[in-house]
């Protein structure tokens, strides 16, 4: 990590891309339907406007400023740079928690000011704002009768307090915290995590070796919130390795944004691959004889795949000619660039692996939480240390141990500098150096991670029958006709699912099997539809013990979401809410028969 000589402080991060690779394009955001791009050399000199703009506002070493972005933009890079170089932390808030959420974070990190996108988030914000310290909140978008972030900017254009800025930098440590990062915990209120500079870079730095990129050439394109540690560092590592970043403007836009920009590379949740695979699949359905036949037979060709591994000269012949007539098609439907997707936040399926590597696009698939900064593994498609159904091996400097109950604990320069304002929580997540991720996992004998459940998660049945929730709901998922699930029975004779089905698919199926219904009530209480979501649960038992199959399931009628109460912002699902919303669908699992 010789790296670290040059690069201490994320801030040093930008002037080495300057300095390596200078970008015409460095950031790109679309703004009225129109690309707007800046330079290596730009994005520093704004920079450096908001440093000096913010200390004219007073701001002082170790002030909280929050940012609040309903998207990716690249204002939102550039107030963070801005920011850490005046000694303050940024303090990012996820847009759509409540506003009740909102007042909780501001309150608790003392932010001083706020950046904040649009006018939505604004409205949500200006209604619990008087009970904040908040001295000012800046927007991104231009909004009547509002304090803009150029208002900053223009602060900072007199450049003679620059050297007030650098001698700022100057004092600044690796070790000094750079950001507080409040989890959207599933349970009780979130916790400000603590992350230095030094946290951050040795994850990037770790990270960026290890993927198949060509550095200063390659391009990404990027829609997971920047206010997630995930996409966060992913940034800072397109950052050092020079590659260009392109913002999608939304999820709807997605694939509209992926055939504009044809990025090499790409992050998302395995939901989205989810989704993807799913259209995919239901184009495939629709085409008629041999082309039909075609796509199948390189569906089923796609999911016996084994990436990484030699392949028999016939199946290598086979895959030949299906990555020619059908995954080729594929690549271009995902810009036609692609060299690899990455993948976090939750599990991603076996058989998403194994189809879009077989397709050339393969996931890499990663391990970490936001107190690891993220990333404690990841599969490597680089040296060609991969396993399904892995989580790949531990990187450089950061050390894992099993705990006799199964934990997965770990030790290394990502790990954070604790719970802000609370050595109580923070004295229960570590032991010494080693912080507890709260994931039951092993170490196969080839050294690749495996999470097996969550500790917090696995409960017991009334016959004492341990469950673990995760590796079920997970298998029900691949179900197209399932788009979430929660698996229940604490203290209960027998686990069941509360079910949220796949509305959009399962509407196709009832219209082809001549169903009429003017409501997803009415649909979910049709018994044709009751009957096939047991087919797909009866075909998926087939993959546990007789006592962790599932018996009995409710489905939902309301599609599950952050606003709903079910999930959280990254999209895990809130398990005591959920049962607390539906529990009459619980009661009526478990008290119907008595």
């Amino acid at each position: 990590m010789g790296e670290l000589n040059t690069i201490k402080r994320l801030f040093d991060i930008p002037a080495y891309q300057l300095n390596t690779f200078n970008l015409d394009k460095a950031f790109s955001t679309k703004y009225n339907g129109v690309w707007k791009s800046i330079s290596s050399q730009q994005f520093i000199d704004q920079s450096n406007a908001i440093s000096r703009g913010l200390l004219r506002l007073g701001v002082m070493p170790n002030d909280k400023i929050a940012i609040i972005s309903s998207t990716n933009r690249m204002e939102w890079n550039i107030c963070d740079i801005g920011i850490l170089q005046t000694g303050a932390q940024n303090v990012p808030v996820y847009p759509t928690i409540s506003k009740e959420d909102y007042q909780f974070v501001l309150n608790h990190s003392e932010a001083k000011y706020c950046f904040v996108s649009d006018a939505t988030v604004l409205e949500k914000l200006n209604q619990i704002k008087e009970n904040t310290q908040l001295k000012a909140v800046f927007t991104f978008d231009q909004i009547t009768n509002e304090q803009n972030w150029n208002e900053v900017l223009q602060l900072g254009e007199d450049k003679s307090n620059q050297k007030e800025v650098d001698q700022i930098k100057e004092g600044i440590t690796i070790d000094d915290i750079a950001t507080l990062i409040y989890t959207s915990g599933t349970t009780g209120k979130p916790k400000g995590v603590m992350l230095s500079h030094g946290n951050l870079i040795s994850n990037v730095l770790a990270t960026s070796k290890k993927l198949p990129l060509d550095n200063g050439k390659d391009g990404a394109l990027s829609f997971l919130p920047l206010c997630h540690v995930f996409e966060r560092m992913i940034i800072y590592l397109y950052q050092y390795s020079g590659i260009t970043v392109h913002y999608a403007e939304s999820i709807d836009k997605l694939m509209e944004n992926v055939q504009e920009v044809q990025p090499q590379i790409m992050t998302a949740v395995p939901r989205l691959y989810e989704k993807i695979y799913d259209k995919i699949l239901a184009k495939g359905a629709d085409l008629t004889g041999i082309k039909k036949k075609l796509f199948f037979w390189a569906i089923d060709l796609g999911l016996k795949y084994e990436p990484y591994t030699k392949q028999k000269p016939l199946y290598a012949l086979k895959l030949k000619i299906a990555r020619k007539l059908i995954f080729s098609k594929w690549q271009q439907a995902i810009g036609g660039n692609i060299k690899l997707m990455i993948s976090g936040g939750a599990a991603l399926q076996n058989r998403l692996t194994k189809i879009f590597a077989a397709a050339e696009m393969p996931i890499v698939e990663g391990y970490g939480l936001t107190e690891t900064s993220p990333v404690i593994s990841f599969n490597e498609p680089k040296s060609g240390e991969y396993m399904v159904g892995t989580i790949g091996k531990v990187i450089e400097l950061v050390n894992v141990k099993i705990a006799t109950d199964g934990e997965i604990l770990v030790k290394g320069p990502n790990v954070m500098q604790g719970y802000y304002k609370d050595t109580e929580k923070t004295a229960e997540v570590m032991t010494g150096e080693y912080f507890h991720t709260g994931d039951i996992g092993e170490i196969t004998a080839d050294g690749f991670l495996r999470i097996t459940d969550r500790k917090k998660e696995i409960f017991k049945t009334s016959g004492g029958k341990y469950i673990a929730p995760t590796p079920i709901e997970n298998q029900l998922k691949q179900s197209q006709f399932i788009e979430q699930v929660m698996v229940v029975g604490e203290g209960e004779k027998m686990p069941a699912a509360i079910i949220q089905p796949n509305f959009e698919y399962l509407s196709q199926w009832a219209l082809l099997h001549n169903i009429a219904f003017k409501s997803n009530e009415e649909l979910i209480a049709n018994e044709r539809v009751i009957e096939r979501l047991e087919k797909e649960i009866n075909f998926h038992n087939k993959n546990f013990g007789n006592w962790e199959q599932i018996k009995k399931f409710e489905l939902t009628a309301d599609e599950w979401s952050t606003l709903g109460g079910q999930l959280t912002p990254k999209m895990s699902m809130k398990r005591k809410a959920i049962k607390d919303i539906y529990i009459e669908l619980y009661e009526r699992i478990y008290r119907k028969e008595e």
